[in-house]
C-alpha cells in the first residue's frame, strides 16, 4: 500500500536572523511558543521543541513508517538527530546573544528498537558544563511507555556569530 507524507516549512532565513540576535534561551522559547518558526529539519523529521529552560531542552516525535530502515524499525539516524537536537539546544539555552555552537562529536548508545507503535518519543537534553569555548551535554530518548531507548553524550564548540 502506497503512503504519502507532505512536508511544509517556512523560509528559515528571517526567523534564524531574528533568533540569532537574541540570547539562546529567548530564541529557544520563541521557537517553542511559535513566535519564531522552527527550523525546517523539525518538519522533515517530525519533531517539536516542547520545553526550553536554562540548561535543558526537550523534543518530542511520533515516528511513522516513513522513517523505517530495511529491517522494519525506526532508523537510528532519527533517534540520533533527536539526541543531537536536544543536546545542542540545551547548550543553546545557556548562550548569550552573539554566540553560536556546533556539534563536535556525539556518542550514541542505542538501547531498544523503536517502531511506529513505540508511541511518542521524548528527547531530553541537559548541560553538563557550558564553557566559553566548549560545551558538554547529555541527552536521553524514551518511548511512549517511558522505556529508555537511547542515550548520548555530546561535545559542542561555542563560537562568536
Amino acid at each position: 500500500m502506497i503512503r504519502t507524507r507532505t512536508v511544509t516549512w517556512e523560509d528559515p532565513g528571517p526567523g534564524t536572523l531574528q533568533g540569532l540576535s537574541m540570547p539562546g534561551l529567548d530564541y529557544m522559547q520563541a521557537v517553542m511558543k511559535g513566535e519564531l518558526p522552527a527550523p525546517p529539519i523539525a518538519a522533515t523529521m517530525q519533531f517539536e521543541l516542547v520545553e526550553a529552560e536554562l540548561g535543558r531542552a526537550v523534543f518530542t516525535c511520533t515516528p511513522d513508517e516513513s522513517v523505517y530502515n530495511p529491517i522494519g524499525a525506526v532508523h537510528g539516524g532519527l533517534v540520533c538527530t533527536l539526541l543531537d537536537s536536544a543536546a545542542g539546544c540545551a547548550l543553546h539555552t545557556t548562550l548569550p546573544q552573539g554566540k553560536g555552537y556546533t556539534s563536535v562529536e556525539i556518542k550514541v548508545s542505542y538501547l531498544k528498537a523503536v517502531r511506529a507503535g513505540s508511541g511518542l518519543l521524548t528527547a531530553t537534553g541537559t548541560v553538563v558544563k557550558a564553557g566559553s569555548r566548549v560545551g558538554f551535554t547529555e541527552a536521553t530518548v524514551t518511548d511512549g511507555s517511558g522505556a529508555l531507548v537511547a542515550t548520548a553524550s555530546s561535545t559542542l564548540l561555542v563560537f562568536d556569530l
